[in-house]
């Protein structure tokens, strides 16, 4: 049945209403939200000074293979009424090789800081060390109908393994949008998960609040997806030259109270009065991207430094907040392939060398939590609105 009011927006393509796609029509776009307060601008043309190279996009994109689809729901005003809204909510899937390669899987590793929110398939992530499909981030209560719907989207799109049989233990986590969004109205379908699947892509990508970050707070301040990414050139033997290797960050934040926001160092946060939450009770979740030939170890270990990149910019993890991030590699030398029984040799990075790769997921997840700031717009809802930080002020206080 038709959604009266719900409308898909996706990397500015024609809004879609929420259907199947052999049922889609047009819809016009809700106007009242979301509203933006300030010109929204990158943290990096705010002058921060941000140690270390990036990519050309600045992005998770920037590992190449990486492809990042959203869908972003929005609709509905005044009340709550559950099952009509508002509705600010939406879905992020995030491909590790694109669409050319769905059924080669990459070696991941996990990492949890604070265990309050959920990734499913992490048993076999860290069992296997293999993250088999894409990683699809929504929210809390949409968890199930998000899981549910990336098996049927692998079935359509890849075959069974040798046996016959399809097998699937899809990746999917949330942070909890509750606050703008009518949550229990589960507004989730399953083709706004295959529509963020499909049309998934590389190169430059929005931020802010489009996709699964649509309804999230950050620090108090309206928050949203963010990413970064850094270069890192690493000599791994003394007659041989350094070998460059990308590491990207991307981030669905809805974490932490307003004083606790920290930019390079300075308490920007205590500097701008404001409060949203009487307690702080968020969440994030990051996933890490990088082409370096990082077994399963080596890249828990990658995903742990991320989570402690978000501890630069004020987070306390507190009890009530689930801090996850999940790693992976992309390198030829670490590819395999479902099925695979041959052995054969891969060349992984040694253990010694690992120390650039560390200290640049710091950056990357630093700079893409103030992006997922930056970028994101005011929204209102029913409980209130979740304001943008203003950028004018944050310029005033890191130059004083």
């Amino acid at each position: 049945m038709l959604r009266k009011t719900a409308a898909i927006f996706v990397f500015g393509l024609a809004l879609l209403p929420t259907l199947d796609s052999s049922a889609r029509e047009p819809q016009k776009h809700l106007p009242a939200t979301p509203v933006v307060e300030n010109k929204i601008v990158r943290a990096r043309n705010l002058g921060i000074p941000f140690e270390g190279t990036p990519g050309k996009f600045n992005a998770i994109t920037d590992v190449a293979g990486v492809e990042v689809g959203y869908t972003t729901l929005i609709s509905g005003e005044g009340a709550l009424k559950v099952g009509e809204g508002p509705v600010r909510t939406g879905v992020t899937a995030i491909l590790p090789r694109g669409h050319g390669s769905l059924n080669d899987p990459v070696y991941a590793g996990f990492f949890s800081l604070n265990g309050n929110g959920e990734m499913t398939g992490i048993a076999w992530v860290e069992e296997s060390g293999f993250l088999e499909g894409p990683i699809v981030v929504t929210n809390t209560h949409s968890v199930g109908v998000a899981r549910d719907a990336v098996i049927a989207w692998r079935i359509k799109h890849g075959a069974a393994d040798k046996t016959g049989y399809w097998w699937s233990l899809p990746v999917v986590a949330e942070t909890w949008d509750g606050w703008l969004n009518d949550i229990n109205g589960f507004h989730v379908k399953p083709e706004d998960v295959a529509h963020a699947l499909d049309t998934a892509h590389g190169g430059a990508i929005e931020e802010g609040s489009v996709g699964g970050g649509t309804g999230m707070i950050c620090y108090e301040f309206k928050g949203g997806n963010g990413t970064a990414s850094r270069k890192v050139d690493i000599k791994i033997a003394k007659d041989t030259p350094p070998r460059s290797f990308m590491v990207g960050a991307f981030v669905q934040a809805n974490c932490g109270r307003r004083p606790q926001l920290t930019i390079t160092g300075i308490p920007v946060g205590k500097e701008i009065p404001g409060e949203v939450y009487k307690e702080e009770s968020g969440s994030i979740i990051i996933v890490v991207a990088t082409d370096a030939p990082l077994d399963a170890r080596d890249l828990h270990r990658l995903a742990a430094r991320a989570v402690f990149g978000l501890g630069r910019t004020g987070s306390s993890y507190s009890n009530g907040s689930g801090d996850f991030a999940v790693a992976f590699s992309t390198s030829p030398e670490m590819r395999s392939r479902f099925s695979e029984t041959a052995a054969r040799t891969r060349a992984i990075l040694p253990t010694d060398a690992t120390s650039p790769l560390f200290e640049a997921v710091l950056e990357a997840t630093e700079e893409a939590v103030y992006n997922s700031l930056f970028q994101a717009t005011t929204v209102r809802s029913a409980n209130g609105t979740a304001e943008a930080i203003p950028i004018e002020r944050v310029r005033e206080l890191l130059k004083k």
